[in-house]
């Protein structure tokens, strides 16, 4: 089973919390706030590939790294798209230097790559900088994807 460290944004603490729970709104154990990621979460191949197959949240997934003009302009962006979808969505970063074998998986061949990701594929992907409504569609595109028919 996958699972995330959030950060609670009230007492600050580490909390391991499986992604089968995400929607359940998982609480801190410290101070027992509701989680709700608001900020993108940087993760490795390894979990991205955990998530991709068993997240019941849609994923936006930005391919990234941090030598790249354009993925720190997508980045605030980004940051204000996982406020405005919290509990909704996850947004999370693969740094591609770190992490070469998950853009590879993926057929990233330029960066930044955003992929949005429903029901463990890949729904749509926009390669580049793009402006936060573009990058709220491709979320929303996931999304609609993800609910049953």
């Amino acid at each position: 089973m996958t699972s995330l460290i959030l950060s609670c944004s009230a007492c600050q603490a580490k909390n391991r919390v499986p992604i089968s729970k995400l929607q359940k709104g998982p609480r801190c154990g410290q101070c027992h706030k509701e989680l709700r990621p608001d900020a993108p979460i940087e993760v490795d191949g390894a979990t991205l590939k955990g998530l991709i197959a068993e997240s019941p949240l849609p994923l936006l997934v930005d391919f990234w790294a941090p030598w790249c003009g354009p993925c720190r302009m997508v980045a605030p962006v980004l940051h204000k798209v996982a406020q405005r979808f919290a509990g909704q969505a996850l947004i999370v970063k693969v740094n591609t230097d770190e992490n070469p074998d998950a853009g590879a998986r993926h057929g990233v061949s330029g960066i930044p790559t955003l992929l949005g990701v429903a029901g463990g594929r890949e729904v749509e992907r926009l390669v580049g900088a793009h402006p936060q409504p573009a990058i709220e569609q491709l979320l929303q595109r996931a999304a609609a994807a993800a609910r049953p028919s």
